[in-house]
């Protein structure tokens, strides 16, 4: 789950770790009045689930970035209401944007120096990863295709967790020294308490600013939760927002569904299991289409699950065709095929071609159940026939 930047600042105070001052609001005259209360200049910030919002535009407005300086309060009052409604479109947002909800405004700083600071996962060695760099405030990516050897890496082992080299290392190698250094380990301690205890998946500060003071403050910030371990903190729930989260997905999500929509595609996949979801959709490409989604209905397929599924894949008006890939291992082909027959029905007026495939405990009974349906299914013996017909109908515009 991702967080908005002043949601993460909130929480990363908690672990004493050092933020600008900052007021999220939602109207002109509040972000006027926050500015007057935090002093000038400001910074107005757009806050949305995307990066480089600096460099950003938006839709309504193509002279105006997501990140703006303003020397007066009216200034602050003036960008804000400007932003506020209106679609930022950046290099993470895709062409579509994401309509902005509120704005943070933050003190200025003094800034001396821009580096970067990261956490992630690195799945490879099961290790929290920290990542440096002294070119703060630009796209960490092209750094890292252009400057890999400008990114320090450090693996915390797990055992023995971070360690007074661990920071060392990455203070000398981020140039800090004496009063800098100091400041720079007591966050990037914090910083990893803070990954740790609220099961962080990443942390990103980009940028980390050393003031001409020599403070290390985390300029930006972005968080993203481990959905896995919701269960241990029930507060981030609150964090939410769904207005920046695809509807189809939230929609999902109330069934327990693993969704996720796959842009320019033309093929809704219906699937248990997520190595056969990934199979499926590599199939499809290989037959010449596109998956617009895919929705994994897990280990039960009966006639309830199998109706709000449906009714979630075909909502995605980029749909042309569904193929319906199911292996029975745990779930026999026949109970599928009887939950298939009777959710279909249910929601009635089918305006997608389907297309099903069934392998597994009882297969053959559950493709004669498919076929004795009033229903117009198309039932392929095999993977690749089943992919390849689901491409073809798609193409023809579901006909």
């Amino acid at each position: 789950m991702k967080v908005h930047e002043y949601q993460a600042k909130e929480l990363m105070r908690r672990y004493g770790i050092p933020v600008p001052n900052g007021k999220a609001v939602t109207d002109a005259s509040s972000a006027k009045a926050a500015a007057a209360e935090l002093g000038l200049p400001c910074v107005v910030k757009a806050q949305i689930h995307a990066g480089g919002r600096g460099k950003g535009r938006f839709k309504e407005d193509p002279e105006l970035g997501g990140v703006k300086l303003a020397r007066t309060a009216d200034e602050a009052g003036e960008l804000a209401g400007r932003m506020l409604g209106k679609t930022l479109v950046t290099a993470q947002t895709g062409d579509a944007g994401k309509v902005v909800g509120k704005v943070l405004i933050e003190q200025g700083l003094d800034i001396a120096r821009e580096l970067y600071l990261g956490m992630v996962i690195d799945r490879e060695t099961a290790r929290v990863v920290i990542m440096a760099s002294t070119q703060g405030g630009m796209d960490i990516e092209k750094v890292a295709a252009e400057s890999p050897e400008k990114i320090l890496k450090e693996r915390i082992d797990p055992g023995s967790g971070l360690m007074p080299f661990n920071v060392k290392k990455l203070c000398c190698g981020l140039g800090l020294k004496d009063d800098e250094a100091k400041n720079a380990r007591a966050l990037i301690g914090g910083l990893y308490e803070f990954f740790i205890k609220e099961d962080a998946s990443l942390v990103e500060i980009n940028p980390l600013v050393v003031t001409k003071d020599g403070k290390v403050v985390a300029l930006d910030a972005k968080l993203t939760f481990d959905d896995n371990a919701d269960f241990r903190h029930k507060d981030h729930e609150a964090l939410r927002d769904l207005t920046e989260e695809d509807p189809l997905e939230v929609e999902a999500d109330k069934y327990g569904f693993n969704y996720v929509k796959v842009h320019g595609g033309s093929v809704g996949c219906m699937v248990n299991g997520a190595g056969l979801a990934m199979a499926t959709m590599d199939i499809i490409k290989l037959c010449g289409g596109a998956p617009a989604n895919f929705l994994d209905v897990g280990g039960a397929a009966d006639s309830k699950v199998v109706e709000n599924a449906f009714r979630v894949l075909v909502s995605d008006p980029e749909v042309k065709a569904v193929l319906i890939n199911i292996f029975g291992g745990i779930v026999r082909c026949d109970l599928v095929a009887n939950g298939i027959v009777e959710g279909l029905q249910k929601i009635g007026n089918i305006k997608v071609p389907v297309v099903v495939r069934l392998r597994g405990t009882n297969a053959d009974e559950g493709i004669r159940i498919l076929k004795a349906s009033p229903l117009k299914f198309t039932v392929a013996p095999d993977f690749g026939e089943a992919a390849k017909k689901a491409v073809e109908l798609a193409k023809n515009g579901g006909g």
